[in-house]
């Protein structure tokens, strides 16, 4: 797993849409071997990253737990209130 993925589900506060969207980046950037795709490949990287995201919104949205959500502390995230 990318080292750079957090875990998502059950967080306090919640996750975004924009780190759900970051964590997509950062796995297709890993399964791509592509930090920034070439021309070419710019619409296919971008569509894939676009599919993961959305597939982990799904995933994200139909999980269920009982147990309470734990803190997160990620270097650069802001507060929500």
């Amino acid at each position: 797993m990318c080292r750079n993925i957090r875990r998502l589900y059950n967080c306090d506060p919640p996750v975004d849409a924009e780190e759900v969207r970051a964590s997509a980046l950062q796995y297709v950037r890993k399964v791509s071997g592509y930090r920034v795709p070439s021309r070419v490949n710019e619409a296919a990287f971008e569509r894939a990253v676009d599919e993961v995201a959305a597939a982990t919104e799904r995933l994200l949205g139909s999980l269920e737990t009982k147990a309470a959500p734990r803190k997160q502390q990620w270097p650069g995230r802001r507060e929500r209130l």
